[in-house]
């Protein structure tokens, strides 16, 4: 490495977060999400499809994220929040507020990306959006 290069120009970074419990992760993520998993005795790696990978480990005391934690962009809104909801996953309704949804869970803002927002079984906010506005 060069000198004042830094440490951090060519490392691959990725995200990690826990959950209560693994077996259930790794059904929601693989089966209702349809992601590819590879699994360790430490936790799951999630393969997101453009190579991303996001670690998922068990934490006995977890405590869900009250925060989005992971976004999945998505050419329609409207069409992820269909497919997902047939495979079982409820969004989050706002019925007021300025985060205010539709009845399926989608906000719409003229200034932001179309969103919508829904829980992993930990409890942790996932989101998909529409990164293309």
């Amino acid at each position: 490495m060069a000198k004042g290069e830094s440490v951090f120009k060519t490392t691959k970074a990725f995200s990690s977060f826990s959950v209560d419990d693994l077996g259930r992760a790794r059904k929601f993520y693989g089966d209702t999400l349809g992601l590819e998993i590879e699994e360790s005795p430490e936790g799951l790696e999630l393969n997101i499809g453009d190579g991303s990978h996001v670690f998922v480990y068990p934490k006995g005391n977890h405590v869900p994220a009250t925060f989005t934690i992971l976004n999945f962009p998505v050419e329609s809104v409207e069409d992820a929040v269909g497919d997902l909801t047939h495979r079982g996953v409820r969004f989050e309704v706002y019925e007021s507020g300025e985060l205010k949804t539709d009845k399926r869970g989608i906000f719409t803002d003229s200034a932001g990306p179309k969103i919508a927002w829904f829980k992993d079984p930990a409890g942790n906010f996932l989101s998909v959006l529409e990164a293309n506005r």
